[in-house]
């Protein structure tokens, strides 16, 4: 296959401290999946864990809203395959607690002062 045949597309994955992307040209009918097995972002991230990541295009999670799993999502010139974090909280859990501590925070203003 010739070059001009290739598409340019993006892996990207993100730390707090350190965010890498990396630039690949792929064969069309690559697989999101396959493309960041080409990118080798374990290389730059050691505990990056490839095999339970969740993966997405440009914040849209694959396997999700109609689109494809990974291994079958096609992509598309220009497209960035992003590779997710595993939440450190669980996010309805993380509301809840907030909802309690605004709520006993309203508690104690409506409460009326002691004399």
């Amino acid at each position: 296959m010739a070059d001009f045949d290739l598409i340019p597309v993006e892996v990207a994955y993100a730390l707090p401290h350190k965010q890498k992307i990396i630039a690949l040209l792929v064969e069309p009918g690559t697989t999101a999946l396959e493309a960041v097995k080409r990118s080798r972002m374990g290389d730059h991230f050691p505990d990056l864990d490839l095999s339970s990541a969740k993966l997405g295009i440009f914040g849209q999670s694959l396997g999700t809203k109609g689109l494809d799993t990974a291994d079958k999502h096609i992509l598309h010139a220009g497209d960035r395959v992003e590779i997710y974090r595993p939440l450190a909280s669980d996010p309805k859990e993380a509301r809840r607690k907030r909802a309690e501590k605004t709520e006993a925070a309203s508690d104690e203003k409506a409460a009326p002062a002691a004399e």
